[in-house]
């Protein structure tokens, strides 16, 4: 349960991140900076999420469940 709330928590920044950026691409009209180091905070926070379900898959606190489709002879 941990696990899930921390990736949760973890795509809400990612939002949040990016809804920033936006504002102030709109505010700013292209004249500042903050837009481009949101977009940068949220790339390097996905990437992070992304290399820790990777090493959280490694150490066996998640697991797969195999996906919606089934390969082989089952049906």
């Amino acid at each position: 349960m941990l696990v899930k709330a921390v990736i949760i928590l973890f795509l809400v920044v990612i939002l949040y991140s990016l809804g920033s950026a936006f504002v102030f691409m709109v505010k700013d009209k292209g004249e500042g900076d903050r837009t481009l180091h949101r977009l940068m905070w949220r790339i390097g926070l996905s990437l992070f999420l992304l290399l820790f379900l990777f090493f959280m898959f490694q150490m066996g606190w998640i697991e797969s469940s195999g996906g919606p489709i089934r390969y082989g002879s089952g049906g």
